[in-house]
C-alpha cells in the first residue's frame, strides 16, 4: 500500500448557514467534482496550520477563526490513500473567492446531495448535514422525566434525538416514542428533529 496522504478540509458556514464548496480543477485528481476547501498537510505542519494556509491560498483573503474538529475520514482510492481531518468553521473574516481560478459556491446543507463529490467527501456531506445538537436520552428515567427532558432539549435547540430506554417495558417505550414523535412533528421543531 502506498503512503497515506494527510489532507485537511473545512466545512465553512456563512451567516445563513450555507456551506462553501469549491470545484476541483479538471487537471487534478478527481477533477470536475465539488469538494470542501482544503489541501495537503506539509511536513512539520499541524492540521490546523495546514488548514489556515490552504484556505488562505485557495480562497484568497479569508481568515478563519476558531476551527473546530468535525470528523476524521480515512479513504482508499485505487490510486491514492487519504486521511482527511475535517474542521467546521463558523466564523471568518474576508470574502471567499476562488484564488486559484476555481469556482466556489455557497450551498444550503439540504442541497448538498445535488452536487457530485469525491467518494472520500461523502461522509463529510453526511456530517455537515447533522444538526449541531444531538440528544441521546439517559437510562433509568421514567417516561414523564424523559418526555420533559426532551421538551427542554427542544427549547434549547436540539436537532436530533435518539431515544434509549431499554429499561422500559415494550408498551411503555412505544407509547413514549409516539408521544415524542408527535411533539417533534408539531411547531418549530418539525423539520429538524428525528426520533431514531
Amino acid at each position: 500500500m502506498s503512503k497515506r496522504v494527510h489532507v485537511v478540509a473545512a466545512v465553512i458556514r456563512n451567516a445563513e448557514q450555507e456551506i462553501l464548496l469549491a470545484l476541483r480543477p479538471s487537471d487534478k485528481h478527481m477533477g470536475g467534482l465539488w469538494e470542501f476547501p482544503g489541501g495537503k498537510c506539509e511536513a512539520g505542519e499541524s492540521p490546523q496550520q495546514a488548514l489556515i494556509r490552504e484556505l488562505h491560498e485557495e480562497l484568497g483573503g479569508i481568515a478563519i477563526e476558531n476551527p473546530q474538529p468535525l470528523i476524521q475520514v480515512r479513504h482508499d482510492y485505487p490510486d491514492l490513500h487519504v486521511l482527511l481531518d475535517v474542521y467546521e468553521v463558523l466564523s471568518f473574516n474576508g470574502v471567499a473567492h476562488g484564488a486559484e481560478g476555481q469556482q466556489v459556491r455557497w450551498v444550503a446543507p439540504d442541497l448538498l446531495a445535488d452536487y457530485q463529490f469525491p467518494a472520500a467527501n461523502r461522509t463529510i456531506v453526511s456530517a455537515a448535514q447533522l444538526p449541531r445538537q444531538y440528544l441521546i436520552t439517559p437510562e433509568q428515567l421514567n417516561t414523564e422525566q424523559l418526555y420533559t427532558g426532551v421538551e427542554q432539549a427542544l427549547e434549547q435547540g436540539c436537532g436530533l434525538l435518539q431515544l434509549r430506554a431499554a429499561h422500559l417495558l415494550e408498551a411503555e417505550y412505544k407509547a413514549l416514542a409516539r408521544r415524542l414523535q408527535e411533539l417533534c412533528a408539531g411547531g418549530v421543531h418539525s423539520s429538524c428533529l428525528k426520533v431514531i
